[in-house]
């Protein structure tokens, strides 16, 4: 594959400013870009159309997740040729470099299915959340289980497995990932930096409602794919529903008849001392460990949410955070 044909699928929704750096760092780049637009009502799908992007409006009737969007995207670009395509959030925009480092790699490697590289939060100065965002990107370079919203990736190989799952409202690219190398691929993580991200995130609440949407992908991923080799998302589920539910549930129903119960609540403190010193001890790490021991809760919820739903036959709504 000597010049392989690249185009672009784009997702948002109210994204602003942020949607035309996006655009505009694909310009020159990939031959096409498909732009689906969840219903903003800033004038996204107008912009997008002015900058040169073809635009899929998602039917308002129907409940909107990223992953929906993203197949909507795909399909406009099955059978139309291309080798890969470069998925990406209207939030980030692509580094200079990227696409074509990643195309090499793909071209050089058949076997490898998806290249991502390291996401970066463009303000993590703004607040501590946008720090925490940052690092959670900073994951291992080489062969990984999962990819993120943002990756390069073999468009055969995307459409073999039936692309996202419209269904999910939040996990689904490690959904993605796991069918993928089921059925042989793999998935690699670049050491090279791939997009700038605006996650704009300055108050609590925002954090928590991000938190929570976490922990019900870690459940519905462990109960569709946790019986397999892998136990998908199995620990992380029983790690929240320990630290966030089973532990305090323990705790407030022992208390009343045995005081020696609230030495439990000391559990909390020591997980961030020992997350903390076990990340190397300094500023960063503490506050890491604070707010990675306390998301325990937002995600107990998150997952106890899915269950709930589950057993009742309701559907999640979305889980936004912004």
């Amino acid at each position: 594959m000597a010049d392989p044909i690249i185009d672009a699928v784009v997702i948002g929704r109210n994204e602003g400013a942020r949607l035309g750096a996006c655009l505009a760092s694909l310009n020159g780049r990939v031959r096409r870009v498909i732009y689906v637009d969840s219903g903003s009502t800033d004038g996204s799908s107008d912009f997008a159309r002015a900058a040169g992007a073809e635009v899929v409006d998602l039917d308002l009737s129907r409940p909107f997740t990223a992953a929906r969007a993203r197949n909507a995207g795909l399909a406009r670009l099955y059978g139309g040729g291309a080798d890969f395509v470069q998925v990406v959030d209207g939030d980030c925009s692509v580094v200079p470099g990227w696409i074509e480092r990643a195309a090499d790699f793909l071209r050089d490697n058949p076997k490898v299915a998806v290249a991502c590289g390291r996401r970066r939060e463009r303000h993590p100065e703004a607040s501590v959340y946008n720090r925490l965002c940052d690092r959670e990107w900073d994951t291992p370079v080489g062969e990984a289980r999962a990819c993120g919203g943002d990756a390069l990736m073999r468009l055969d190989a995307l459409q073999a497995v039936g692309g996202y799952d419209d269904a999910l409202i939040a996990g689904e690219e490690p959904d993605l990932c796991l069918r993928l190398r089921a059925r042989g691929w793999k998935i690699w993580r670049l050491d090279a930096d791939m997009t700038l991200h605006d996650a704009n995130m300055t108050r609590f609440g925002q954090w928590w409602a991000r938190a929570r949407r976490a922990g019900h992908a870690f459940a519905e991923g462990a109960h569709r794919h946790g019986r397999g080799p892998e136990r998908h998302w199995l620990r992380e589920t029983r790690r929240a529903l320990f630290w966030g539910a089973g532990l305090p549930l323990a705790v407030l129903l022992l208390a009343p008849f045995q005081p020696w119960a609230l030495l439990a609540l000391l559990a909390w403190p020591v997980q961030v001392i020992r997350i903390a010193l076990a990340s190397g001890g300094r500023r960063s790490d503490w506050e890491y460990a604070f707010f990675v021991t306390l998301a325990k809760f937002p995600e107990a919820l998150g997952a106890l949410t899915f269950h709930w739903n589950r057993l009742t036959g309701k559907r999640t709504r979305l889980i936004e955070y912004r």
